[in-house]
This record gives structure tokens, sequence and C-alpha cells, in this order.
């Protein structure tokens, strides 16, 4: 794997997942048609969990992974009261693929958001940086718990990044502490379905 697109700075928001387990399960998934984003939940809102050092969040991230893999369970795809993704991109510079588990906030057209906080770090998680090269990952690959879609990866730009940050802050208030820790502007990513995977 080449620096700098290595699962070394996968920067997931493992810290749910770690607080909820992580071990791998046993049967495979076999994907199916995805589930289309829905309107959005009446309610986002974390529940509380203990963050792990940022140091482990690349090893939590990959037992993350392993789990959703195994199955549909609740209990590896509900997180600290949050839904994950499974977002899989090409490393920008090794032409690896990597996998990241990232917990999701849904839009107003339930769209799902995902985060890059990578806890507050003063760089952008390499999953972030791998899908912003648009000839590596013209289309990224989602998994969700009923199957997998591919998808157009959106950066969120200026008023558009202020409204969905005020909305997703007041569900998921933790984000607004990892701003404190950095000053990069955090990344927000609109995953829009294009096809079914």
């Amino acid at each position: 794997m080449s620096e700098g697109d290595d699962v070394k700075g996968s920067g997931s928001d493992a810290g749910a997942a770690g607080a909820q387990g992580g071990d791998a399960g046993a049967a495979g998934a076999e994907a199916g048609d995805a589930d289309a984003a829905g309107p959005k939940p009446s309610s986002q809102a974390a529940a509380s969990f203990v963050e792990p050092p940022r140091e482990q969040i690349p090893d939590i991230s990959r037992a993350h992974v392993a789990a959703l893999e195994s199955g549909h369970a609740d209990e590896f795809w509900v997180a600290a009261g949050m839904e994950h993704v499974i977002l899989r991109t090409i490393g920008r510079r090794s032409g690896n693929e990597h996998k990241v588990a990232l917990p999701f906030w849904s839009d107003h057209d339930g769209s799902r958001i995902v985060v890059g906080s990578f806890a507050g770090a003063p760089q952008h998680p390499s999953w972030f940086l791998n899908l912003t090269d648009r000839t590596a990952n013209p289309e990224v690959l989602v998994r969700v718990r009923d199957g997998s879609f591919w998808a157009e990866a959106v950066a969120l730009a200026d008023e558009e990044h202020d409204r969905v940050w005020a909305e997703l802050i007041a569900d998921r208030p933790f984000y607004e502490r990892y701003t404190e820790r950095t000053s990069r502007r955090i990344p927000l990513v609109r995953l829009v379905e294009r096809r079914p995977a």
C-alpha cells in the first residue's frame, strides 16, 4: 500500500463501532438491491459512547467492516444509535481497494451523508482523499445493510456544508468537539446513489 492512501489513516468515526463491539460474525451476506435512501428519520441522535484513542480507529474500523460484511444484524449495522455503511474506495496512489465503516446521517431528502472527521485529526482521512481523486474514484461502492450501490461522492461546500453541518451537530454534538482539535474544515460527503451494484 502506498503512503497516504492506506488504512493507517482510514479515519472512520469508529468510536461508535468500538463501543458496540465490532467482532466479525460467521456467515457472509450476499449483496442484493440496496435500500433506496428514504425520507429523513425523525431522530438521528447518537447514543453515548466511549471515544477510543485515535491510533486505535483504523483497527476498530477493520474489525467493524468484517462484522458488517458478516451479516445484517442490528448489533453491527447500528452502533451507538447510528446506522453505518461500508465505503469502498480505490487508493489514489496504490490502486488498492480500501474499505471503511462509517456512520451516516440522512439529509432532508434521505440522502446519506458521511463525515470526514477522523476524530479531529489534523489531516483528512485517507478515504476522503481517495474519493476526491476522480481518476481513481469516479464512483464509490457503498454497502448498506441490505445491498450495495454505486454512488457519486459529492463533497459539500459553502452554504450547503454549513446547513448540513448545523443540522448534523444538532443530532450529534460530538462532531462539534472535533472542530476544537483541528484547523481543517471537516468534510461532509453526500453519497448520491447512481445504480445498484
